[in-house]
C-alpha cells in the first residue's frame, strides 16, 4: 500500500514571519509610511502568534460523545493542562488592577526622578525580555541544527540560612533543564538585552516588544468566549476613561522608556530642533489583549476542525472575520487620530470590531450556542473541591444519624 501523502502546510505562517523581519529591517533603512507599517506589522504579529497558540490544544484532553444528555456540551470543552487560563473573577478585576498599576506609574513619574523610574523599569523589562527572546529564537535554532535539540540536565540545590518568609524554602532549586539551542539563545538574548539597556534604540525596543506579543498571545488562554467578552468590555471602558478622561495614559506612554510599545518612525530624517527622528507608538496592550481573543477564536476553529497543528490548513471563519475586523478597527483608530490630531483609545474601536465580527459570524453559521459553550477551563479542580465538600457533608450527616440512634 502506498504511504499517505503528507498533509499540506499553511505557508502563510512563514510568510508572516518574513514580513515581520522585513518590516523591522526595512524601517531602519527606508521611509515606510507609518500607517502602512503599523497595519501590516501588527497583522503579521497576530497571525503568527495566534497560530502558535494552537499548540496549546496538544496539552488538552477534549471530552467526547458518551451518549449522555450533556455530550453536546462536552464536545465544546477542552481541558488544558499546565496552561495559564484566565478566570471570570480575574477578567472582571483586570481593569481595576490595570488602573491601579497605570495610576501608580503616573504618580511615580510625577513625584520621582524620571530617569530613576525608567532605570528600574528598564532593568526589569530587559530581564523579562531576555526570557521572551530566548523562547522566540530557540525553536528556529533547533529546526536549523537538529543536534542542538539535545537537552542538558543538571540538578543544582543551594541551601540558604534565610527565614522562609524572606528567602522561601531551602534549598533553592536552581536546576538546569534546557536544550543546547535554548542555552545558545539565552546567551545571545542576554547580550542583546544588555545593549538595549545601554542604548535604548527604538529598533531594539521593537524586537523585545514583538517577542512579548508572540510569546504572550501563544501561551495564554482566556478560557471561554464569555470570559473574553467580559475582559474586552471592561477594557473598553478602561481605555476610554484613561485616555479621554485624564492625561494619565498619554503621560505614562510618553515618559515610560521601555518595550511596552512598538515604535514606528514617521521619517528617518532627524528633526532639526531635537536631532531625533519622530516616532509614533502603539501600546502592546492594543495588540496582546485583542490577540488573546483572536487566538481563542482560532482555537475554536481548530477544535471544530479536529486539528491541533499550527501549520494545518482548515476552515477559519471566526479567526479570519475577527482578524479582518481588528485591522479595520485599527485603521479607524489611525484615521481618527490623524484627522483630529489627538491620541485615541484604540480599544474603543477594536473591542466592538472583535466582539461584533465573531458574534455575527456565529449567528450567520447558526453556531451561537457552540461558540458560547466552548471552554478551555480546567474544571477538574472545581469538581474535586465539590466532591470533597459533598463527602464532608455526608460525614456530618452520618455522624448526626449515629448520634440520634445512640440516644
Amino acid at each position: 500500500m502506498a504511504s499517505e501523502a503528507a498533509s499540506p502546510k499553511n505557508p502563510l505562517i512563514a510568510v508572516n514571519y518574513g514580513i515581520i523581519l522585513s518590516l523591522w529591517t526595512g524601517a531602519q533603512l527606508i521611509d515606510i509610511p507609518y500607517t502602512i507599517n503599523v497595519l501590516v506589522l501588527v497583522t503579521a504579529i497576530l497571525y503568527v502568534s495566534c497560530h502558535s497558540s494552537i499548540e496549546l490544544l496538544n496539552l488538552s484532553s477534549p471530552e467526547g460523545d458518551d451518549g449522555s444528555p450533556d455530550s453536546d456540551k462536552k464536545k465544546s470543552q477542552v481541558m488544558m493542562e499546565g496552561v495559564e487560563v484566565l478566570k471570570k473573577e480575574d477578567a472582571m478585576q483586570f481593569p481595576l488592577v490595570g488602573s491601579a498599576s497605570l495610576f501608580g506609574l503616573y504618580l511615580a513619574f510625577k513625584f520621582f526622578d524620571r530617569e530613576v523610574v525608567n532605570l528600574i523599569i528598564s532593568f526589569y523589562f530587559a530581564a523579562v525580555g531576555c526570557a521572551a527572546m530566548t523562547m522566540t529564537i530557540a525553536p528556529f535554532i533547533e529546526a536549523a541544527v537538529l543536534p542542538l535539540k539535545r537537552r542538558f540536565k543538571k540538578e543544582i540545590l543551594i541551601p540558604h540560612p534565610l527565614p522562609e518568609f524572606v528567602g522561601g524554602p531551602t534549598p533553592w532549586d536552581c536546576s538546569i533543564d534546557a536544550s543546547i539551542a535554548e542555552m545558545i539563545s539565552f546567551l545571545g538574548s542576554a547580550v542583546f538585552c544588555g545593549f538595549y539597556f545601554k542604548l535604548k534604540h527604538w529598533a531594539m525596543n521593537n524586537v523585545l516588544g514583538i517577542c512579548f506579543c508572540l510569546q504572550g498571545i501563544s501561551k495564554f488562554s482566556l478560557g471561554t468566549y464569555k470570559i473574553g467578552a467580559i475582559l474586552l468590555i471592561g477594557l473598553f471602558f478602561y481605555d476610554i476613561f484613561w485616555v479621554f478622561g485624564t492625561d494619565v495614559m498619554v503621560t505614562v506612554a510618553k515618559n515610560l522608556d521601555g518595550p511596552i510599545k512598538i515604535l514606528f518612525p514617521r521619517s528617518l530624517t532627524p528633526n532639526p530642533e531635537t536631532n531625533k527622528i519622530e516616532l509614533s507608538l502603539l501600546g502592546l496592550g492594543d495588540i496582546v489583549l485583542p490577540g488573546f481573543f483572536l487566538a481563542l477564536l482560532l482555537r475554536f476553529d481548530a477544535h471544530r476542525a479536529g486539528s491541533c497543528d499550527m501549520y494545518g490548513i482548515f476552515p477559519k471563519p471566526y479567526f479570519h472575520s475577527g482578524l479582518v475586523a481588528y485591522v479595520i478597527g485599527l485603521a479607524t483608530t489611525l484615521f481618527v487620530m490623524i484627522y483630529f490630531e489627538a491620541a485615541q483609545p484604540a480599544l474603543l474601536y477594536l473591542v466592538p470590531a472583535c466582539l461584533g465580527s465573531s458574534f455575527i459570524c456565529a449567528i450567520i453559521k447558526g453556531e451561537t450556542k457552540e461558540l458560547l459553550d466552548y471552554s478551555e477551563e480546567d474544571e477538574g479542580g472545581d469538581e474535586e473541591e465539590e466532591g470533597e465538600t459533598k463527602d464532608k457533608v455526608g460525614d456530618i450527616k452520618g455522624k448526626n444519624e449515629d448520634a440520634k440512634k445512640a440516644d
